[in-house]
């Protein structure tokens, strides 16, 4: 090799370095939106972190992801979906419930969304139908919110010298109305009274329960919502401490909660 050639050889390898990182992909970025919080959801985020890892993507190796966690308050949900949308993401997976998945679509119409809902998502107007959602959202549907008169009767079967059942809302949730009139129209076949309690903050929780207490309520039935998941430790201690036989939308992945 001429001396001339090996110089201008050398000097190109030279810029290798900055050209070579400009040539590899990006990695993609996926946002995780929940209504939830991290602490309560640890088993879903491995299960998701699972799925990616059996699809090829593994977090910190070729895919990055963007956790937000609104902890139950819902308000927050908006502004978090629109950080997301300008960082930008590539999808977005929404959590815990209806709330997170409506901040995303009103956050974008382009960018994928997938959701877990517990609602119908064609009433809620978040796709066109079940066999062809449309637009850029699709997901899957647990009915959760549909099996609240189920609950109530096996809190019935639970503790059945209950006249009076305590059923306890968050107002702020979407469904909530619909929850309620669910519950009311359960408890109209099985002749059972119903005592509306309405929460969606730690001192609204500890009222309810004063309620309960003095009121003597003998059964709690705890509806859907991801603020309630959030506040699951709160709830369990409370319900025990009453002696208070309580029904919740699902069991807790470390303990028992009925």
């Amino acid at each position: 090799m001429r001396r001339r050639e090996f110089i201008t050889l050398l000097g190109g390898a030279a810029t290798w370095p900055l050209v070579a990182p400009a040539q590899q992909p990006a990695i993609p970025v996926i946002g995780y939106l929940s209504a939830r919080s991290r602490d309560d959801t640890s088993h879903l985020i491995a299960a998701f972190q699972h799925g990616l890892a059996e699809s090829g993507y593994v977090e910190g190796r070729n895919v990055t992801i963007e956790y937000h966690f609104a902890i139950g308050q819902y308000d927050r949900l908006p502004a978090m979906a629109t950080e997301l949308v300008r960082r930008p993401v590539a999808v977005i997976a929404t959590t815990g419930g209806e709330p997170a998945v409506q901040a995303a679509k009103a956050a974008t119409s382009t960018i994928p969304i997938v959701f877990a809902t517990g609602v119908d998502p064609v009433k809620q107007g978040l796709v066109a139908s079940f066999n062809r959602p449309g637009g850029n959202i699709t997901g899957i549907v647990l009915f959760a919110a549909q099996l609240e008169p189920k609950r109530f009767g096996l809190l019935r079967d639970l503790a059945p010298q209950a006249s009076t059942v305590g059923i306890l809302l968050n107002p702020s949730f979407p469904t909530s109305e619909r929850q309620l009139l669910d519950i009311q129209e359960a408890a109209r076949h099985l002749n059972l009274a119903i005592h509306v309690l309405r929460a969606n903050t730690d001192r609204e929780i500890d009222t309810a329960f004063e309620t309960i207490t003095q009121q003597r309520i003998p059964a709690l039935l705890v509806a859907g919502s991801p603020f309630f998941d959030t506040r699951r430790d709160k709830l369990v201690a409370l319900t025990a401490r009453n002696a208070v036989p309580t029904m919740f939308q699902s069991v807790s992945s470390s303990r028992p909660v009925v």
